[in-house]
């Protein structure tokens, strides 16, 4: 094809030097648009009346008293504090007002087992912790307990003279090896998310936004709050049932014109709601991330709304860089192009852009304002950025087009080395998706005995099945080298909170 795998989508505007997360997302809406709905809390489980609606005066006089609460409570630069409440407007006032105060907030999901939270809290060595009254005890590695009602009675205060590269939040995503990884970033990083309302959001003024996931988790935290509030619009947070056939009703109560989630809850809406053409009428279009859309998601959900599906890829370190646009679709068969002001690569194993349409990995440039500080460590960050010269290399696998469209080929540390050759899980599941009696699949290494690898396939059906026709079926679409061995008959698939596909929870079970 000619030419190196890099594209710089335009060059976005710097990040002024002494910036505050907290007062960007939440201060300056509020002095725009001071009586404009900010928050608007609904109920799955109790549709009718919002529970609560906050303007963003009113969110922005919260935050503030958060702080001041918080820094009387002793936070302040560097000081962690650990966020374990509820999906409520506690969370997001919480989270702000730590920023707010300068301090370190550490946003973590009311699902976490005791272990989980204990391995966190001896990793950040958090100072205090916000945690609802429902938290179940465990060993906080000396942080202060501190009642969230605290946060309400403090006299407003004022937003903390941060640099951009101060941290702002650190969050716990999983590692390669099986063991959460703090990833802190600094305040600049709401700055660099401005490059995905025109690649891939769309968000403005008087935009109503709802998100399907939780507040702990980073899309969420994004997607569904921090972009819209600092772009002036709603979010809706349904603090209730999160089953899937609840979306669609509150859709049609609530009016989004943006609706986010990932595929799994995509897929999940199309097979057990109802009406989704009128429910969603509001829509000019959805988002989704998290995991890889699939082609049959995509088109089911625009046939069965009208309204535009689109993808983008990122990951905690860095959030979303590449994406479909309202202007512009790539299609479930590609990610989509590198957001305006991103310059991404995609690389060889020397660590240099591979030729157009080879496959490499995907790297960031290290100046992206988007990007982490690093991985926490101890008592402290340290530059340990996984690097190549210039770049941050992400772990995806992908293929760049002449014009910087990206096309996704799965994670490097998801790759399943059977017989020496490494298979993509998602190359797998895309033709296995296909069939007619497949409602859900993934696709994960097993070893049938110790020291032998084999890729296998465990599958929610729709209908009858058969693993020699599943075989057959294979045989004519895949190399013999991507072929699942086993086909394990499941009810469900294990996926987080927020409804991403957890492959290292499949275990070997009943054959098909």
């Amino acid at each position: 094809m000619g030419g190196a795998s890099i594209h710089a989508a335009g060059i976005g505007e710097p990040c002024p030097a002494q910036f505050n997360m907290a007062a960007y997302t939440v201060g300056e809406p509020a002095a725009h648009w001071p009586e404009r709905e900010a928050l608007v809390v609904v109920d799955g489980d109790a549709p009718g009346v919002a529970r609560e609606v906050w303007t963003f005066a009113a969110s922005d006089e919260a935050v503030r008293r958060a702080a001041n609460a918080l820094r009387a409570a002793g936070a302040g630069p560097g000081v962690r504090v650990l966020i374990r409440l509820a999906d409520g407007p506690q969370f997001p006032v919480a989270f702000f007002g730590a920023i707010a105060a300068g301090a370190i907030a550490m946003p973590l999901s009311a699902q976490l087992s005791v272990p989980e939270l204990e391995a966190i809290a001896q990793d950040a060595r958090p100072a205090l912790a916000l945690l609802a009254e429902d938290a179940p005890a465990f060993d906080r590695a000396g942080a202060v307990r501190l009642d969230p009602a605290a946060l309400t009675v403090a006299e407003p205060g004022e937003y903390a003279q941060t640099g951009a590269d101060d941290p702002a939040f650190l969050v716990y995503t999983s590692g390669s090896t099986g063991k959460p990884k703090g990833v802190l970033h600094a305040q600049r990083s709401v700055w660099g998310r401005r490059a995905m309302r025109e690649g891939w959001q769309g968000f403005g003024p008087g935009d109503r936004v709802m998100h399907t996931g939780a507040f702990n988790w980073t899309y969420t935290l994004g997607v569904g709050l921090s972009d819209p509030w600092s772009a002036g619009a709603t979010a809706i947070l349904n603090a209730g049932s999160r089953a899937p056939e609840v979306w669609p009703r509150l859709a049609a109560q609530w009016k989004p014109t943006v609706f986010a989630a990932v595929p799994g809850v995509y897929r999940r809406i199309l097979k057990y709601g109802d009406g989704l053409g009128s429910a969603f009428a509001s829509l000019r279009h959805g988002l989704t991330a998290g995991e890889k859309l699939g082609a049959d998601v995509h088109d089911d959900w625009v046939a069965a709304t009208g309204k535009p599906l689109l993808e983008s890829l990122g990951m905690s370190e860095i959030s979303t860089y590449v994406s479909s646009s309202p202007e512009r679709q790539a299609g479930p068969a590609y990610a989509g192009w590198p957001q305006p002001g991103r310059r991404v690569a995609v690389l060889g194993e020397d660590g240099t852009p591979v030729p157009l349409g080879e496959e490499g990995v995907l790297a960031i440039d290290v100046r992206d304002p988007g990007l982490m500080l690093g991985y926490w460590r101890g008592e402290g960050a340290t530059p340990d950025l996984p690097l190549t010269g210039e770049w941050f290399v992400t772990g995806d696998r992908a293929a760049m087009k002449g014009d910087g469209c990206i096309a996704y080929r799965g994670r490097q540390d998801d790759l399943v080395n059977a017989g020496g050759y490494r298979v993509a899980p998602e190359e797998v599941e895309a033709v296995l998706l296909d069939h007619s009696a497949v409602a859900e699949v993934a696709v994960t290494a097993y070893e049938p005995k110790p020291g032998v690898t084999l890729v296998g396939a465990w599958i929610v059906t729709s209908g009858p099945l058969t693993a020699d026709a599943l075989t057959a079926y294979c045989a004519a679409r895949l190399a013999d080298y991507k072929r699942p061995r086993a086909f394990f008959a499941t009810e469900s698939l294990p996926r987080s909170a927020n409804g991403k596909l957890r492959r290292r929870a499949l275990v070997p079970g009943v054959e098909i």
